[in-house]
């Protein structure tokens, strides 16, 4: 009982491979497939945005000015705000389809209020992302409906409410609104600085917090996360409630910018560029893992991305078949990684 414990087949295959007797001892240890798909899906979006932010140097004429430096800042802040909220929902192995919808339906209440003050409109159009977040997360952990189901079912839902409520275009006239879209702090503007405060948040509950850890768990392993006494359905209607929170500002915040609110376009499509962001930034589909850094650079590459396709005038529709295939090559890479180490 006190002898060594007898090595694996796999561990010395493992320690045969990093000393391969035509490299000599001295020799680098060799990767596997599935260990290169996995540095590629860790850190192929930061070498992704390093290379287009140099092409764009050499290449694209005034992309580096102040003005459109903050131009495309000011427009990545919807996107990278849902994605947050999306990187989470899919860490629990989970999709919400309703976030472009949730965003219409915010950005269509709170003018409604503005007759109360801005900071009960806002909070009132920020409660209806609340409610529509708990009940996905209802759907999904308690009835057993799919997320994918449950989520697409409030997308069409809220789109129709949204319009119903929100009716024609209405023009945002407070002037407390139009600072917190227009105005900022030095030449940052306010939504941006709100989007990064919103993702350190976001990545200090992820990685610090009780919740945060209960979150991996869940998406790890649901199962095994409910044997452990972790109260999963509580942990999948809290992340489910904070996406929609998430989608709601991004919503506010992108009327607040056009001081106006659109329930009919506001927030279309928002949740493919979301997922896109997520799924590139290194977080898997199958759950378990969120990346929220990952996530930030991802959504700054679609954006840059788009505006090199602008610069080069190349049409908007050849950006969006871009943004597919870029989708499809990231979970192509994720498949492989699993396929790599099973």
């Amino acid at each position: 009982m006190n002898e060594p414990m007898a090595e694996t087949a796999t561990a010395k295959a493992d320690r045969a491979d990093d000393h391969e007797p035509s490299r000599g001892d001295n020799a680098a240890p060799t990767r596997t497939r599935g260990e290169y798909a996995d540095l590629v899906r860790r850190q192929g979006v930061y070498v992704a945005l390093v290379a287009l932010i140099i092409f764009n140097l050499i290449f694209t004429d005034n992309i580096a000015s102040e003005r459109v430096l903050l131009l495309q800042l000011t427009q990545v802040t919807p996107v990278l705000i849902v994605a947050l909220g999306m990187a989470l929902v899919i860490g629990t192995e989970g999709i919400d389809l309703s976030v472009g919808a949730v965003m219409a339906l915010g950005a269509a209440v709170f003018p409604l209020y503005l007759g109360y003050g801005a900071p009960g409109a806002l909070a009132i159009g920020l409660a209806c992302g609340v409610v529509t977040g708990f009940i996905a997360g209802v759907l999904v952990a308690h009835v057993g409906v799919q997320p994918i189901v449950a989520t697409l079912g409030i997308m069409v839902a809220g789109r129709g409410l949204a319009n119903l409520v929100g009716g024609e275009i209405k023009t945002i006239r407070d002037p407390g609104i139009i600072a917190l879209g227009t105005e900022g702090i030095g030449k940052l503007p306010y939504t941006v600085l709100i989007a990064f405060a919103l993702a350190i948040i976001v990545a200090f509950v992820v990685r610090k917090t009780t919740y945060g850890r209960q979150l991996v768990a869940v998406g790890g392993n649901k199962r095994a996360a409910a044997l452990a006494g972790i109260p999963v359905r509580r942990v999948l209607i809290v992340t489910y409630i904070i996406c929609g929170l998430l989608a709601a500002v991004a919503g506010v915040l992108l009327a607040a910018r056009s001081q106006a609110s659109d329930p009919t376009k506001l927030g279309l499509l928002m949740e493919l560029s979301a997922i896109t962001a997520v799924v590139i930034g290194g977080t898997p589909l199958s759950g378990g893992q969120v990346r929220i850094l990952g996530t930030v650079a991802g959504a700054l590459l679609m954006q840059l991305i788009s505006a090199t396709l602008i610069f080069h005038n190349i049409a908007d529709s050849t950006a969006q078949m871009i943004q597919a295939a870029i989708v499809v090559g990231a979970v192509y890479v994720q498949i492989g990684r699993r396929k790599g180490a099973s």
